[in-house]
C-alpha cells in the first residue's frame, strides 16, 4: 500500500519439493507457471505501488529434513517478509515424526527471524484416494493443519480444497503427472494464497 520512496521491498520466500519449483513431467519445468509465480503475479496486480519478490528455495525430490539442515543458511538468508512451506507430498519417505521435527525447527526459525509464516498441506498425489481420511497425505495434512495451530501460523489448506474440488469433478484435469499439479492446479492453490493478501 506505501508508495515510493517510502515503500521497501517484500519478500516472499517459497520452501518446499518439486511443486512450489514447477516441475511438471518428465522433468521438465514451467516456473512462471508455478504457484509462487502465480502468487506474485496476483499481488503485483493488485497492489501496483508493491515491490515484491518471489524467491523459491525448493528443490525437486526434497522432504523437510534436508530442507531443514539447510533452512539457515538457505532461506533466512533471503531476509523473508513471509515465508511458506510446502513439504507434504515428499515427507510421506520419512514419515510422520520425523516430518513433525523438521517442520517445528523450520517454524521455530522462522518466527524467531520474525518472519510471517504460512504452512501449506500437500497438493494432491493420483496414486492415493484422495477421499480417505487414511492415506498417508491426509495424515500428513492433518499433522500440518496442527502445526499452523500449535504456532498461529497461516495454513493454505491444499489437499482440503482438493479433496471438495474431487467431489465434484475428476483431479486429472488439474494434473500434469499423479503427483504434480498443473497451471490450473497452480492457479487453485495461488488463488487460495493471494486470499492471506486481501486487504
Amino acid at each position: 500500500m506505501v508508495k515510493w520512496p517510502n515503500n521497501r521491498t517484500i519478500n516472499l520466500v517459497f520452501h518446499g519439493h518439486s511443486v512450489p519449483t514447477g516441475y511438471t513431467t518428465r522433468g521438465v519445468l514451467d516456473r512462471l507457471n508455478a504457484y509462487p509465480y502465480r502468487t506474485l503475479k496476483k499481488v503485483n496486480d493488485f497492489y501496483p505501488y508493491s515491490v515484491v519478490n518471489t524467491i523459491t528455495t525448493s528443490i525437486g525430490g526434497e522432504q523437510a529434513e534436508q530442507g531443514a539442515i539447510r533452512f539457515k543458511d538457505e532461506v533466512l538468508n533471503h531476509k523473508p517478509d513471509v515465508l511458506f512451506i510446502d513439504y507434504g507430498l515428499n515427507d510421506r519417505s520419512i514419515g510422520l515424526e520425523r516430518a513433525k521435527v523438521a517442520w517445528e525447527q523450520m517454524i521455530q526459525e522462522a518466527l524467531e527471524y520474525g518472519t510471517k509464516v504460512i504452512l501449506l498441506t500437500p497438493t494432491p498425489d493420483l496414486k492415493e484416494d484422495i477421499t480417505s481420511d487414511e492415506t498417508p497425505l491426509a495424515q500428513h495434512s492433518a499433522q500440518i493443519r496442527a502445526l499452523a495451530k500449535k504456532y498461529n501460523v497461516g495454513l493454505v489448506d491444499s489437499y482440503a480444497m482438493f479433496k471438495a474440488l474431487a467431489e465434484i469433478q475428476p483431479l486429472k484435469g488439474y494434473m500434469s503427472q499423479n503427483n504434480h499439479i498443473n497451471q490450473k492446479g497452480h492457479q487453485f492453490v495461488a488463488d487460495a494464497i493471494f486470499e492471506y493478501f486481501k486487504l
